[in-house]
């Protein structure tokens, strides 16, 4: 009896001293704040080539494993040696993997810097005439009431003279060195850059040691905890590759179909700039909720300059377009939703694109996702516990829980 109190001491002791080693680290965080993000920089960027690697191979995961099944399956009916059809499964899949991103990345700037700077130039060489023609357009559309074309056309005029001034003084004169400078980084980065080359050389290894390092991650997990904890953990894990793996990569997919629909229709519909503008709508729609206004307001403004009435068609496009997105294809794509309520989604992204930039903005859903989701299994748990109701409907309107009958006062 005097052992098992002896030992109830032990463990309340050890437990208040980390809950005050962790009181004194916070505290030391807090007070040095600006020494703990410049040494978090410093790690980062001396790890940046493995966070490449990392998020490359985590994004070509799936292209990957197709590749090796797809390989393993044809060999493996016609040769016996199961290390051979192993290894050469592996090294088929890292060679896809390797065409799939070099196909892309070429595909992507070859296709977008020409067009760049093609509209561009012939912006600028159309720019007088279609800021005549708008102010025409106003001047007609405001013609019966004086007042407030008194008042518009003067904003509109100075704010296309200067317009004008910035893309005749500082724009097109530095056009052709800023598209020659951004040929040459992007050559550079592809060919020199150690942080690019050696994130593709860890992708590979990542890939090809995603096993073993799974293994190796799940012998510390079963090493450190019991098993019913470690078991949790692992469930936890797998969630969270689930929520991440599936949005990320169906959103990426989702994007492209938009971007290529976007393309083929503006096309069809004789819109100006349209491989730039269905770049604009592409990218921007990764971001849950508010890329489709991002990408609308600079094409729009494009669009507009060329034609008023083709930027009103194009502005209905956008909404039908995104509609369809929203409603047909990316469900469709995504499949299962990722359970966050709409208030929540526009907080995650407003949170974690304050902290990230784009990145935060892209990443936010799924990690506010998994977020809520574990805390809402932990109340759960907690209310299951209490024999109280895990029903969110019974707590609308309760002023108490008695602590006896466990009913719920209203």
């Amino acid at each position: 009896m005097k052992e098992r109190k002896f030992g109830n001491y032990i463990c309340w002791g050890i437990t208040a001293l980390c809950v005050i080693a962790l009181s004194i680290a916070f505290a030391f965080f807090l007070s040095r704040f600006q020494a703990v993000k410049d040494t978090a920089k410093l790690v980062i960027g001396i790890l940046m080539p493995v966070i490449y690697g990392a998020v490359l191979a985590y994004l070509l995961l799936p292209v990957y494993n197709k590749s090796r099944d797809l390989t393993n399956h044809i060999l493996s009916s016609a040769w016996k040696n199961e290390n051979g059809v192993k290894s050469v499964s592996s090294a088929m899949a890292t060679l896809v993997s390797l065409i799939f991103l070099f196909v892309i990345v070429v595909g992507l700037f070859w296709m977008i810097i020409p067009e760049i700077y093609n509209s561009v130039m012939g912006l600028q060489e159309s720019l007088g005439e279609n800021i005549n023609d708008l102010a025409l357009w106003l001047q007609k559309m405001f013609e019966d009431n004086p007042a407030v074309e008194q008042a518009v056309i003067p904003i509109y005029d100075r704010l296309t003279s200067q317009l004008q001034n910035w893309m005749t003084s500082d724009l097109v004169p530095n056009m052709s060195m800023l598209i020659g400078s951004l040929s040459i980084g992007l050559l550079s980065v592809v060919l020199v850059l150690k942080n690019i080359l050696i994130g593709v050389i860890v992708m590979v290894y990542l890939l090809n040691i995603k096993g073993t390092l799974s293994a190796q991650c799940k012998k510390i997990i079963y090493s450190v905890f019991s098993v019913k904890t470690a078991n949790r953990a692992i469930d936890e894990i797998r969630f969270v590759h689930r929520v991440f793996g599936g949005f990320i990569t169906g959103k990426i997919l989702d994007s492209l179909i938009i971007g290529i629909m976007c393309f083929v229709l503006l096309n069809a519909m004789k819109m100006p700039y349209a491989l730039l503008v269905s770049v604009i709508v592409g990218v921007t729609n990764v971001i849950p909720f508010f890329g489709p206004f991002i990408g609308a307001v600079p094409s729009a403004f494009l669009i507009l300059l060329v034609s008023p009435v083709k930027c009103l068609y194009f502005l209905i496009f956008i909404l039908l377009l995104q509609q369809f997105d929203g409603n047909i294809l990316g469900p469709k794509i995504l499949g299962q939703s990722t359970g966050l309520p709409s208030f929540w989604v526009l907080f995650s992204i407003l949170f974690f694109g304050g902290l990230m930039g784009f990145v935060g903005m892209i990443i936010a859903v799924p990690t506010f996702a998994v977020f809520y989701s574990v805390v809402s299994r932990l109340v759960n748990r907690s209310l299951a516990k209490k024999n109280l109701s895990l029903k969110t409907a019974d707590y609308f309107e309760l002023e108490r829980i008695d602590e006896d009958k466990k009913t719920f006062m209203r």
